[in-house]
């Protein structure tokens, strides 16, 4: 029997699905996200604490303020260090873990468990809980120090040091997530395609190279977007773990926006923040559209 042809609407129904369901999605929209990014965009041009309307129009002054200021660049560049720790340590780590999980071996559901269990912690809780770990009074580390003769550090104390600390926070929570995600886009790979290329005599890196990360590349694509942008957006973990402290060594574009525009009633201030903030996070996002739009 032949294959009856898939019905498709009219144009007068598609018309109508149209107008029923976009106008509900436009008002969401313009009232969760587009006013509230003018109203930002708005407040920006003017030094304002938030109380009463703005009144005292400064225009750029806020964005040079911004820009001249040690903290933010150091914000900046805590961002920037965050994403290449990403990209270079926490998704290799995860893409390997994944090609050794990804197999039905004895232990390999235990060990997904154990990895991803940390991602599903609330970023509060993980932060808290690495607080203690830290903690140069009664902390584990400052523990094992002192079995080995050293002084306990302080690590979250020291300018030099806690940044490093909340990378290592960062790698272990967010490591099982991707590599979750490599392991489902592995278990899309035809094992007919490993069978053929052995046969052809590939090498186990030929395959890597050949066969797994080209087929791998739309998750390799998806993490690096979520590696980045969740690094740009970077927040939760940092308060309970240093506030931005010592010295706002840590502070991250979203804790600086917090600390400086919130906390200290600098609303203007930090409505300049939150543009900058928007227009990185939107220029990436274009980017990625561009690339992933090449390579699709």
């Amino acid at each position: 029997m032949p294959v009856a042809s898939r019905r498709t609407l009219p144009m007068n129904a598609k018309l109508a699905l149209v107008c029923l369901f976009l106008p509900p999605a436009l008002l969401l929209f313009t009232l969760f996200v587009a006013l509230p990014m003018g109203e930002a965009a708005w407040y920006s041009f003017y030094n304002w604490n938030g109380y009463g309307a703005p009144e005292t129009f400064v225009g750029l002054r806020n964005y040079e303020l911004l820009f001249e200021n040690r903290a933010f660049r150091t914000a900046l560049s805590n961002n920037l260090l965050v994403i290449l720790v990403s990209l270079a340590i926490q998704l290799p780590l995860a893409l390997l873990a994944a090609i050794l999980l990804a197999d039905r071996i004895r232990g390999a559901v235990t060990f997904r468990m154990i990895f991803f269990l940390p991602y599903v912690l609330a970023e509060i809780a993980a932060g808290l809980i690495w607080r203690f770990v830290y903690d140069g009074d009664y902390g584990p580390l400052a523990s094992v120090a002192k079995t080995f003769g050293f002084a306990a550090p302080y690590v979250l104390a020291d300018r030099d040091l806690a940044m490093y600390a909340i990378l290592v926070v960062i790698v272990w929570k967010y490591f099982g997530f991707h590599m979750m995600l490599y392991i489902a886009g592995l278990q899309q790979i035809d094992p007919n395609l490993y069978e053929a290329a052995h046969l052809d005599g590939a090498s186990g890196r030929q395959m890597l190279w050949r066969v797994t990360l080209p087929l791998l590349a739309p998750s390799i694509r998806l993490s690096v977007f979520f590696a980045v942008l969740g690094s740009i957006q970077l927040f939760d973990l940092i308060m309970p773990l240093t506030k931005g402290g010592p010295s706002d060594s840590t502070q991250t574009l979203v804790t600086y926006l917090y600390t400086h525009g919130v906390t200290r009633m600098r609303i203007g201030f930090g409505s300049a923040v939150g543009v900058v903030l928007f227009l990185i996070c939107a220029a990436f996002a274009l980017g990625y559209n561009r690339v992933k739009t090449r390579y699709d």
